[in-house]
């Protein structure tokens, strides 16, 4: 069989570029023991991609050039050699950019296709929503009545933050990009306040005014200019969980900070950075609450989906200018 594969064509320079990539058809290898052929429908596209073309040291290896480009997928198995998946099951699994995805049964989990849309194992159910889920309530440990700031509020993680927050009782802010996110975030997933940072005169003045009350936990998913202003207003043992820094990831040369940690120290306040590999081993108990919140309705997602394999270094592209509402997903094939 021919597969289809994105790959790493160069390491970009600042923010990527099309030819960074390189789409190529390749001979698909023989099935050996324990392995499962799967067809993918739903691949993911995420901004740590960003920091894996980089070849500096990270918590993961870098790629390589010519190497498939990394990425969770959804998909539907063809050929199994292994007695726990057969064919016509749906598995979610780290099988990159890619028409079709080799690996052992053993990385695959199988999905009930009755038990919600399959692209939900990929945003919600899946790493974001788990990301969301451990970073506020391991790290950031809310308490009812405090005030939680969530900065890339409407992306798949920070959109899911701020409606757990909300659950435990908080009082919850969000920053966001464009006048639409915020509105969707105030109107529909009952986030209290939110702003779009590129049209506020002044991020911190405008933090001040929503927090009254000065600000508990945050939530950073960009890092920068917005963080600097959060750290201004921190409450004495304020938490902060680090999860991402998307304003940076494409900078040459690194910005001259953190540059008010004066703050950190004299509200004596907790910063910690975290992956959500940490946690796999208590992924199923933070899914089941979550599937049920999701049938009560007391949480909502959305998806943003571009088509095409093809199109996928132009959906990560997007990703990183803030183009997606909730998550960003590539559809490869349908879902039949």
């Amino acid at each position: 069989m021919q597969n289809t594969q994105v790959l790493l064509a160069a390491r970009p320079v600042g923010f990527p570029k099309l030819s960074d990539f390189r789409v190529v058809q390749t001979e698909l290898p023989e099935l050996k023991e324990g392995e499962a052929l799967v067809e993918v429908i739903y691949l993911s596209v995420d901004p740590y991609m960003r920091g894996r073309m980089s070849e500096g040291k990270s918590y993961a290896a870098p790629m390589q050039i010519g190497d498939v480009m990394v990425g969770g997928v959804v998909g539907r198995v063809l050929r199994s050699n292994d007695p726990s998946l057969s064919y016509g099951d749906y598995v979610e699994g780290f099988l990159g950019w890619q028409k079709y995805g080799i690996a052992p049964a053993k990385q695959l989990r199988k999905l009930d296709p009755a038990a919600g849309p399959l692209s939900a194992a990929l945003s919600v159910m899946g790493m974001p929503g788990l990301t969301a889920y451990f970073g506020l309530l391991d790290i950031c440990k809310p308490k009812r009545g405090e005030t939680v700031v969530v900065s890339g509020a409407a992306g798949a993680v920070g959109s899911i933050v701020g409606q757990i927050a909300r659950l435990k009782g908080c009082q919850v802010v969000g920053i966001a990009g464009t006048d639409a996110k915020v509105k969707w975030l105030t109107e529909e997933l009952g986030f209290d306040s939110a702003f779009n940072y590129k049209t506020a005169p002044d991020i911190y003045a405008k933090l001040k005014d929503l927090c009254s009350k000065g600000i508990d936990c945050y939530f950073d998913n960009v890092g920068g200019t917005i963080t600097d202003a959060v750290f201004g207003l921190l409450n004495p043992n304020a938490r902060i969980a680090i999860c991402g820094q998307i304003s940076q990831y494409n900078n040459v040369k690194p910005e001259l900070g953190p540059r008010n940690l004066s703050q950190i120290l004299v509200k004596t306040a907790t910063v910690r950075g975290f992956l959500v590999m940490q946690y796999l081993d208590q992924a199923r108990e933070a899914l089941i609450e979550m599937g049920g919140w999701l049938r009560e309705g007391k949480l909502k997602y959305r998806e943003t989906f571009v088509d095409g394999l093809a199109n996928a270094p132009q959906a990560f592209l997007g990703i990183l200018q803030g183009d997606n509402t909730g998550k960003m997903l590539v559809r490869v094939a349908p879902e039949r």
